[in-house]
């Protein structure tokens, strides 16, 4: 049994800052509140609903709702409201990404292994595992979900975005001040600082990771998400490649940005909006500019 994360609680600049790991991530909130008890409260709500989420959709479990849906063998698996929730949205993305947001290429990380080093798969081994993917060939009907024999999914694209906007409706009503949410780089404020400041956001540059940033974000209220190769990828002959994949072929998005900032209403909507644009490779940033939406493309 895995060792359970440490939950922690410190005062730091007239802020209180919870901070535990869930999700493969450093998570953390800032609260803008004199009141430890306060914190406390909802640092604890906001670490047991990204723990609960985890335990429910992490692929790496053998003991959910996930595995379950992996391993069924080509029978017809009944998923509960939330599980069928997140497939309809996942549904909804793949129509809307015309079929470059797809749950079930997860199974192509069989072949990939963004390690840093230079091992690049044959076009032969991306070819039979590629055999296996395709959100089409899933019968999805309400509460009721099929594949064929050796397809999976992977809602680790969609994840953590909902973890971080489950816990914000979940502490909404308990706060007293303002509230940033910060799961791994997937964040939503709650509300200005006490003295009417917005939460500063820092962008980092993906060459130099959280040694250089190239940018803020100035956010009062809604969220941040972002995409990106900062931290896997592979370079083969002065190459490097993304591990963002495209479902059709089966390798990285040519052409695709360095990094991918978005701000949206809700983490999910940001986090859609992040990962469709790196999806877009070359045409990301026309492709934001288009929605007109606030983002920074590196």
């Amino acid at each position: 049994m895995n060792e359970v994360e440490p939950v922690t609680l410190e005062r730091h600049n007239d802020l209180w800052v919870g901070r535990f790991s869930a999700m493969a991530s450093p998570c953390e909130l800032l609260m803008d509140t004199p009141d430890k008890a306060l914190a406390s409260r909802l640092l604890s709500i906001s670490s047991h609903e990204a723990k609960r989420i985890e335990q429910k959709f992490s692929r790496y479990r053998d003991d959910n709702i996930i595995f379950k849906i992996n391993n069924a063998a080509g029978q017809p698996v009944q998923v509960d409201p939330e599980t069928a929730l997140l497939l309809t949205y996942a549904d909804q993305c793949y129509q809307l990404s015309d079929g470059r947001f797809d749950i079930t290429s997860g199974v192509l990380r069989e072949v990939w292994r963004f390690d840093g080093s230079d091992r690049i798969p044959s076009i032969t081994a991306v070819e039979m595992v590629l055999s296996r993917v395709g959100w089409p060939k899933v019968e999805w009907h309400s509460s009721i979900l099929k594949m064929e024999r050796g397809m999976e999914i992977d809602l680790g694209g969609i994840g953590k975005e909902y973890a971080v906007d489950r816990a914000a409706l979940l502490i909404r009503p308990h706060i007293q001040g303002g509230v940033l949410i910060n799961f791994g780089g997937d964040l939503c404020a709650l509300g200005t600082r006490s003295d009417g400041r917005a939460w500063e956001i820092a962008i980092e540059d993906p060459a130099c990771g959280d040694k250089k940033q190239l940018g803020l974000v100035s956010l009062k209220t809604g969220a941040v998400a972002t995409s990106g190769d900062a931290r896997r990828y592979l370079i083969k002959d002065g190459v490097r490649y993304g591990h963002i994949l495209d479902p059709v072929t089966g390798w990285p998005i040519p052409g695709a940005p360095r990094s991918v900032t978005t701000v949206a209403s809700t983490c999910m909507e940001a986090g859609m909006l992040s990962t469709f644009a790196i999806l877009e490779g070359g045409g990301a940033e026309a492709f934001l500019k288009e929605l007109e939406v606030e983002f920074l493309c590196l």
